[in-house]
């Protein structure tokens, strides 16, 4: 067993106690690239924000430029969404989508589904901490309603 796997639950326990410590109420997950485990997860049903790089349910995990880029995606981009235990598998709260150009590098598209994440994560933080989402059947209502348009963000190229 990776030695990941092994102190998972004892770096899980930890990390709940300081965030029971101080009395944490919503949790916003950037560049954590560590799995979590179910246990955890349970702690904070709806309260447990990751930002993905790539469309969900596109590219889940690892090196999604790469995978876009040799997928020929000619949209990629960014996705806000609620943790559970499957991994990137949450219900939706925001996405924001670019072009792939010709000539993009994992560099050059990954700089640009970065500024897409700087707007998305904000409204999806906003968004929550309005009180305006609710999840039914798995997936995120905005106002009581799907996910609309104001959730999603497509710069220009």
């Amino acid at each position: 067993m990776p030695r990941s796997a092994r102190t998972a639950p004892r770096f899980d326990r930890a990390l709940q106690a300081v965030l029971e410590k101080h009395h944490i109420e919503l949790v916003c997950l950037a560049g954590f690239m560590r799995l979590l485990t179910p246990e955890f997860v349970g702690h904070w049903p709806e309260r447990m924000l990751n930002i993905h790089p790539a469309l969900l349910p596109a590219f889940k995990g690892l090196d999604t430029h790469k995978r876009a880029l040799e997928a020929g995606a000619k949209i990629h981009g960014a996705t806000v969404h609620f943790v559970v235990a499957e991994l990137d598998a949450g219900p939706i709260v925001a996405q924001g989508a670019v072009a792939v150009h010709a000539d993009d590098s994992e560099a050059t598209l990954a700089a640009r589904v970065l500024a897409v994440e700087h707007q998305i994560y904000p409204l999806a933080l906003k968004l929550l901490a309005e009180g305006r989402i609710q999840v039914e059947n798995g997936r995120c209502l905005i106002d009581g309603v799907p996910v609309p348009d104001a959730s999603t963000i497509v710069p220009s190229a």
